[in-house]
């Protein structure tokens, strides 16, 4: 079994990257041509927790640069002289156009990518190279437009032009420092401390979908988060209890303060 569930290619140009994004990948891979893009299904089931369900396996960013640099090896084998290089979520480029216009799903109005197996519970990889592999894009399927993720965002983060990150509750769940009175409000009403499912639950695109079969992905799962302390795990000791993990990037800084916030602590 292949851990991804789908692969396509997208020329660069199709992209239209502004100059800085373009100076950046042309740093990465001179003459860079063409974005492979991969789709890793994630799903392991609406189980109970307090962390979105995105971040309770494995940390996604290890598991798709695990799995797509023996790909990027083999090609760099077949093909002497000219790069490709593995990006996971660490660029300008933007990996949800590049998969739905290299044919894998559709874009809703939250602005994430729906697979038709496996719904927006997929995450995206890519590899850029400067061999020139496709001459023409996928026409992005339609997103069904019925408002459901609109109105299910409580802090109306979603609206015609996209997503405002400003408001999103994913990114201020993540977000370092201190927050704002009503920024509390938001985090106190939120079901979670670490990112946000809302959107993606009402989404009808999401009714039914397969679960993922990948191991990193489906065992060993951490699904909630308690304030152990009024100081918390340290830094260190924090990274040591859960190792590999997405919601560990920050540090423990974000989800104390977003514990305390839910706790009255």
């Amino acid at each position: 079994m292949n851990d991804f569930c789908a692969a396509g290619i997208c020329p660069v140009s199709a992209l239209r990257l502004d100059r800085d994004a373009g100076a950046w990948l042309a740093r990465l891979c001179p003459g860079v041509a063409t974005v492979m893009v991969y789709a890793f299904p994630y799903f392991a089931g609406n189980r109970p927790g307090n962390l979105s369900l995105y971040a309770r396996g494995r940390d996604y960013h290890a598991v798709i640069y695990d799995a797509l640099s023996p790909v990027a090896g083999a090609l760099q084998a077949a093909h002497p002289g000219h790069c490709f290089r593995v990006l996971v979520d660490d660029s300008p480029l933007p990996e949800v156009r590049a998969a739905a216009l290299a044919g894998l799903g559709a874009v809703g109005e939250n602005g994430l990518l729906f697979h038709p197996k496996y719904g927006s519970y997929v995450f995206i990889g890519t590899i850029v190279t400067d061999l020139a592999l496709a001459d023409g894009v996928q026409e992005p399927r339609p997103c069904l437009h019925c408002g459901r993720c609109r109105r299910a965002c409580p802090a109306g983060a979603i609206g015609s032009g996209g997503v405002d990150a400003s408001r999103c509750l994913s990114a201020l769940t993540q977000r370092g420092g201190g927050v704002t009175e009503e920024e509390a409000g938001r985090l106190r009403l939120h079901p979670l401390v670490w990112g946000c499912d809302l959107c993606q639950q009402v989404c009808p695109m999401n009714r039914e979908k397969a679960w993922s079969e990948n191991p990193a992905f489906r065992e060993n799962l951490v699904d909630s988060l308690r304030l152990e302390s009024r100081a918390g795990l340290t830094p260190r000791t924090f990274l040591e209890k859960y190792p590999e993990r997405d919601f560990t990037w920050r540090g423990p800084a974000p989800l104390r303060r977003n514990l305390i916030i839910k706790t009255g602590g």
